[in-house]
């Protein structure tokens, strides 16, 4: 039998040991990525920090503030880290002080403190890799690439330190350069386990490239090692909800408010994830719903019609049976050369297939397909361009985006075409994801069909 590892002793280490240096924040990292109740004892510490701080005089003040401050870090606090980190001196203080900044995007300040924290005798390689980070986040890439140029020269940086190859691969990222980025994620990892960072991104490209596992994988890896980012916990809730793990996503959406009790998305998407542990789910109704779809899709070429009701849905522009259960007996006729026969030719051809004409009408359009009908006028060729463009360039939130790839919705076109109702019935998808896509295609002077 395995014996299990002696959890660390983080009060030990933080409260008991007087110094507090690199060393001592490795521990605590390791500490914390033991799990179980570390997370826990680490706010008790915490607690047990700030008694010793309010009882300290004298030169003791400056180490508990230290202390204290690298503890409110790791517990994702940084407001209350920033004012105790501010209040004490050092490499190590300033050093943690830049890194709460810029998790602030107080980007000017922080650069200040990781100046102080390299006059003091930080790392200067560390410092310079927290550099590109800020210069990354602002947009200047230039200035991130040079540094990142420094480093290089300095093989024992390049090779084997995993911030290298994280920043790299986010500077690749936003180049987008997106397979290199990948391989130097990896290469982060494979140096560094617990670089959330490197795990967040490769969490991250998994799900776009629809590896719901392997992201899962990852995004549960990065809890294992705090602070914890607010993206790991949404993208993570998304994923559960997926799965179908409706009580792991609450979870992750009631962490998200601990932290931000006025983050609406995801006030609302634990309400979503609340009310799908209690929704009843049939197997059976979802493999007939799926059938059922699947018929829609059949094309009308599929069928041996005559030449003058083939050229007449032509015309109309009907591909599919679904598009037949969308206009009704009345239009048909309407149609030039048009008769009775034809009418009872797709009558009988769509009987065939257990659907009628105008059945999605009559139903409220019960079930999801494609609608693809071209505009009564003719569109210029910008407009057109437009509606060529694909839809990950709306840039949404990975809920709206699974809901695309499930509906098949390609381009601006394909959306344009769908309804609020229909987005609505995909799973997972909600008034707040609905509300972002309305939101992003107004940016290109476009709506929903029926909008």
């Amino acid at each position: 039998m395995a014996v299990e590892p002696m959890l660390i002793d983080l009060k030990a280490l933080l409260v008991e040991r007087e110094e507090c240096d690199a060393g001592t924040v490795q521990q605590l990292r390791n500490g914390l990525a033991q799990g179980g109740t570390q997370f826990r004892t680490l706010r008790e510490v915490a607690d047990v920090l700030k008694k010793k701080l309010d009882a300290a005089s004298g030169a003791a003040v400056k180490r508990w503030h230290l202390k204290l401050g690298i503890a409110k870090f790791f517990l994702g606090h940084l407001t209350d880290a920033i004012e105790h980190l501010r209040q004490a001196e050092g490499a190590l203080a300033n050093f943690y002080l830049g890194r709460a900044l810029a998790d602030r995007r107080e980007f000017d300040e922080a650069l200040k403190a990781f100046d102080r924290a390299e006059k003091a005798g930080y790392t200067a390689s560390q410092v310079k890799l927290m550099r590109v980070n800020i210069y990354r986040q602002r947009g200047d890439l230039a200035a991130a690439r040079s540094l990142l140029a420094e480093l290089e020269q300095k093989e024992k940086v390049s090779s084997h330190s995993a911030e290298y190859h994280f920043q790299l691969g986010s500077c690749l990222l936003a180049e987008g350069e997106r397979l290199q980025a990948i391989r130097h994620f990896e290469r982060a990892v494979e140096l560094d386990p617990s670089h959330t960072g490197a795990l967040f991104q490769l969490g991250h490209a998994h799900d776009l490239a629809g590896n719901d596992e392997e992201a899962i994988a990852c995004y549960e890896r990065c809890l294992q090692h705090p602070p914890i980012h607010v993206g790991v916990l949404m993208n993570l809730g998304v994923l559960y909800e997926d799965a179908e793990k409706y009580d792991r996503a609450a979870e992750c959406f009631r962490k998200v408010l601990q932290v931000n009790p006025l983050d609406e998305q995801a006030r609302l998407f634990l309400k979503d994830a609340q009310a799908s542990q209690t929704m009843y789910y049939s197997p059976e109704e979802e493999t007939h719903h799926s059938r059922f779809s699947q018929v829609l899709e059949i094309p009308v070429t599929d069928f041996e019609l005559s030449v003058r009701a083939r050229n007449c849905l032509k015309k109309m522009n009907i591909k599919t049976l679904g598009d037949l259960t969308r206009v009704t007996e009345q239009q048909l006729l309407s149609s030039k050369n048009f008769g009775e026969t034809s009418l009872a030719e797709i009558k009988e051809m769509m009987a065939s297939k257990g659907l009628r004409l105008g059945q999605s009408l009559e139903e409220g359009a019960a079930y999801a397909y494609d609608v693809r009908h071209r505009p009564q006028q003719p569109l210029s060729p910008e407009e057109q361009a437009i509606l060529n463009k694909p839809v990950s360039e709306l840039n949404l939130s990975v809920r709206a985006r699974k809901c695309m790839n499930r509906l098949g919705i390609n381009n601006l076109g394909d959306l344009v075409q769908r309804t609020a109702d229909e987005l609505l019935e995909s799973k997972n998808f909600g008034i707040t994801s609905l509300n972002e896509v309305r939101e992003k295609l107004a940016q290109y002077g476009l709506t929903l069909r029926g909008d």
